[in-house]
């Protein structure tokens, strides 16, 4: 399976979100397989979680950079049917997301409760298109308040699915200063299955 995780804006838990699913893909239980990491991002963020981090979930990953268009295509080329690829798209750069999009198997869009990241989510629907299954991740949400219940209302009624809900905590988003967060890892294996249920898988 291929994951893309696809936000045309950063600051709303792409990066996070790109972990995350890597370390649930890559601890699934029986099923479990080979797990690959491309960070295809220039700033390079999921790359410098892995250079710092010693979170044993991130150790049976494998990690690699591909920052370019022809880095990225050359290494989804490579993919075999035996292993998951999360794949961490950079920001701002609709070219490259779509040639991701082209190979992926679902799309992951990491989104925050607001009006303004409405147009943002919009923005990458139409960039993935009917090509694949996608499905919104709400991150750093406060899953008791109004807003939440409205935008996640709001998604359902346009047939926009949200895979999961990631509650607002520091531990969550500590990035490669903590050790990931269990409750973090529980929230990203209910995003895993409905991810593969999507799939086919």
């Amino acid at each position: 399976m291929i994951v893309v995780v696809a936000a045309l804006k950063g600051g709303v838990g792409k990066t996070t979100t790109a972990v995350y699913l890597a370390a649930v893909a890559a601890s699934s239980g029986a099923r479990s397989q080979p797990t690959t990491l491309v960070d295809a991002d220039p700033q390079a963020s999921a790359a410098d979680w892995f250079e710092v981090s010693e979170d044993e979930h991130l150790a049976p990953i494998r990690l690699v950079e591909a920052p370019t268009e022809r880095l990225l295509l050359r290494t989804l080329e490579r993919v075999t049917n035996a292993e998951h690829v999360i794949v961490d798209t950079p920001p701002g750069h609709e070219r490259l997301l779509a040639k991701a999009v082209e190979r992926a198997t679902v799309v992951v869009i990491p989104t925050r409760v607001g009006g303004v990241e409405t147009p943002r989510v919009e923005a990458v629907l139409d960039v993935v298109g009917e090509r694949v299954p996608v499905g919104l991740v709400i991150c750093s949400a406060r899953t008791f308040t109004r807003d939440y219940v409205d935008t996640v209302a709001a998604w359902r009624e346009a047939g926009v699915p949200v895979w999961g809900s990631v509650p607002e905590r520091v531990a969550i988003a500590a990035g490669p200063v903590g050790a990931l967060s269990e409750e973090g890892l529980d929230a990203y294996r209910a995003v895993w299955r409905r991810a593969a249920r999507a799939a086919g898988i």
